[in-house]
């Protein structure tokens, strides 16, 4: 094997290995998230602040790595041709095949073998290492990268602004490449995720409880009217410790009589407190101001309001005005987290400790 034909091979192994490293680099910035470099950044690694330059500015990295692929596909076809040619010459000349089908067979060997080595090892290989491990990957190749992309700066910015240039002619607005997804696809993601085992089926389920969050309304979660328990104002002492006694609830709705309106709610814990010292027990000192929504409420907004207002506790009514439920936050909490219950017995947790 002469100088020129070892010479030859060796470039071609250099460019289909810097096609490798400008595929890698391409998916690992693609697939990296910002938020563990910003993790690794705070635990001092030096890599990882040259990485993030690299994904902060997508649009530029992801032209110089097409770039570096353009210019590594063509040596490697300038290469391919006369190398095979230069190879296969005693080969042909020995079977005496002519020069115009020599070069034909020559072309489309050396078209088949580059191609072959180039999509897999340039393309394919480095392209799954790099999904797979696309935080080693980025930190490995970002250096490198940022480096290719500041010495070809004036090229890359002449060649993005030509296609911008060229977008712009036919009415398109170029877009970035935020990492920003719809719901759908969020969604999507976290199925990928459970069936690959990245979460389990109790993170798989909060997730799909809050996606269905927005959509929920009162009527779909309250404790209907006929199920509530209802403390009268005028009820004597004895029989508020023994209702409170027996239902073990946190808050209780207070009518006046009207059975079917309520005028507040007390908190056992406070009616409780000022019996046990000696203090007039009668609710009326204790009742809070209880919110009312309308049934087609959604879950979030009736959420946000009470979080806002620090109650617990509101009623919910219907078209017409009329209180036909209630609603706690343990009930909102519970279209998220699942069913709330106490360890023994499976008492309802309280609301808040008594």
């Amino acid at each position: 094997m002469d100088g020129t034909i070892a010479l030859n091979l060796f470039l071609v192994a250099v460019f289909i290995g810097l096609t490798a490293f400008f595929v890698g680099a391409e998916f690992a910035i693609l697939k990296v998230r910002m938020s563990r470099l910003d993790q690794l950044i705070a635990d001092g690694n030096k890599k990882a602040v040259m990485a993030k330059k690299v994904a902060q500015d997508l649009d530029y990295y992801l032209s110089a790595c097409q770039l570096g692929i353009t210019i590594t596909a063509l040596v490697l076809g300038a290469l391919g041709e006369p190398t095979v040619e230069r190879m296969l010459r005693p080969v042909f000349e020995r079977f005496e095949v002519s020069e115009a089908v020599s070069t034909v067979l020559s072309y489309g060997i050396a078209l088949a073998l580059v191609t072959f080595l180039h999509v897999v090892i340039g393309e394919l290989a480095p392209k799954t290492l790099a999904i797979q491990f696309s935080e080693k990957m980025t930190l490995m190749l970002a250096p490198s990268l940022y480096r290719f992309g500041r010495v070809t700066a004036p090229f890359i910015r002449l060649l993005n602004g030509s296609a911008t240039l060229l977008l712009r002619a036919f009415g398109v607005k170029p877009a970035g490449h935020e990492s920003v997804h719809s719901e759908e696809e969020l969604k999507w993601l976290v199925e990928q995720s459970y069936e690959s085992g990245e979460i389990n089926k109790t993170e798989q389920a909060y997730l799909q409880n809050i996606f269905a969050f927005d959509d929920r309304q009162l009527r779909e979660i309250m404790i209907p009217a006929d199920k509530i328990v209802k403390i009268a104002k005028e009820v004597p002492q004895d029989d508020l410790i023994e209702k409170l006694s027996e239902h073990e609830y946190t808050r209780y709705p207070v009518t006046n009589g009207n059975p079917d309106a309520f005028i507040g709610f007390v908190h056992s814990k406070e009616v409780l407190t000022a019996i046990a010292a000696g203090r007039d027990g009668r609710i009326e000192g204790f009742i809070h101001k209880l919110p009312r929504f309308a049934e087609t409420a959604t879950l979030r907004e009736v959420m946000l309001s009470m979080q806002q207002s620090r109650v617990h506790m509101a009623s919910v009514a219907d078209t017409s005005g009329r209180t036909i439920g209630l609603v706690t936050m343990e009930d909102i909490l519970e279209e998220i987290v699942g069913d709330i219950r106490d360890e023994a017995d499976g008492v309802r947790l309280p609301l808040a400790p008594l």
